[in-house]
């Protein structure tokens, strides 16, 4: 009987998928249907750190986890090949504001918003290895404001970044530099922000369900793509701004996760270890069904 209720369970397992906010991940959300699968998923609203956190914990199985994230405990992941947030060149929503000229700034105070560990450490892989500086960080909640009240510059991400940038067009003070661009301009490589990962317990339990999950987001890619203009008018109506600038935001994305974003990511790991922001060498484990079961 106990065996039984065991393999019920297993047969009925829910797998729960943690879902973030950011206008980023839109795409691969925005059709995602769970009831399409024969998997019980649950769906589980959560902001990148506490998503992170509760990945690495055990209590969230899949998700979009932020690439540093997925560096610091990825022995526990795989990640899905074609799923990610990345760019090549400007992102629009990784970004280093500026009140002196960079090259000041370079050797002053840089305020860094609390949200992102991989826009951080991409600010420092490129402050070290670029620049060979090494400003004062302050870590701080991010409020432009307030950051440039005690700092020389500021790293804002995602719709913070998005609000602020919109509101220097409007009221020009700062000089604004896209970190994404910045690295692309020195490496000639992309920059992935996000990845899918799945904890490699959830894979050995459900690697059926687990490949009807992969189908699905990648069919809601595939439509985002084909058409954006619902992910265009839902981001003017809870964010603001016009619908060109969500078009322009929305076409610098790529969501793709192939050879050329993981070798992107890869060199990214080779910077963040040789400079100690990361303990230990990264391997990326990409998710085949060759490797499942």
């Amino acid at each position: 009987m106990n065996h039984e209720q065991s393999q019920q369970e297993q047969e009925t397992a829910t797998i729960r998928i943690g879902r973030i906010n950011y206008t980023n991940v839109w795409p691969m959300f925005y059709h995602f249907n769970p009831q399409l699968s024969s998997a019980h998923v649950e769906m589980i609203p959560a902001v990148p750190s506490s998503l992170n956190k509760a990945m690495k914990e055990g209590s969230i199985d899949m998700g979009p986890i932020s690439s540093f994230a997925y560096g610091v405990s990825s022995e526990r992941y795989a990640l899905f090949p074609d799923l990610s947030v990345s760019a090549h060149g400007k992102v629009n929503s990784i970004l280093l504001f500026l009140k002196k000229p960079l090259a000041e700034v370079l050797k002053g105070k840089i305020a860094l918003t609390t949200t992102s560990a991989t826009s951080i450490n991409l600010l420092k892989i490129i402050v070290a290895k670029r620049y060979e500086a090494s400003p004062e960080y302050l870590p701080m909640e991010p409020v432009l404001e307030d950051m440039m009240a005690v700092a020389d510059g500021a790293l804002l991400i995602g719709d913070h970044a998005i609000r602020a940038y919109w509101d220097n067009v409007r009221n020009p003070q700062y000089e604004v530099v896209d970190l994404c661009e910045s690295w692309h301009e020195w490496t000639g490589e992309w920059m992935t922000f996000a990845v899918w990962a799945v904890r490699k317990d959830i894979i050995e339990r459900c690697p059926a369900e687990i490949r009807e999950i992969v189908d699905a987001f990648e069919a809601s890619k595939q439509l985002s793509i084909a058409n954006p203009e619902p992910l265009v008018q839902e981001a003017v109506k809870q964010i603001g701004g016009t619908a060109e600038y969500w078009r322009y935001y929305f076409a610098g994305l790529n969501h793709d996760f192939g050879p050329e974003q993981q070798r992107g990511l890869q060199r990214y790991f080779e910077y963040a270890y040789e400079l100690g922001l990361i303990d230990h060498k990264v391997h990326l484990d990409i998710w085949s069904e060759n490797t499942v079961g």
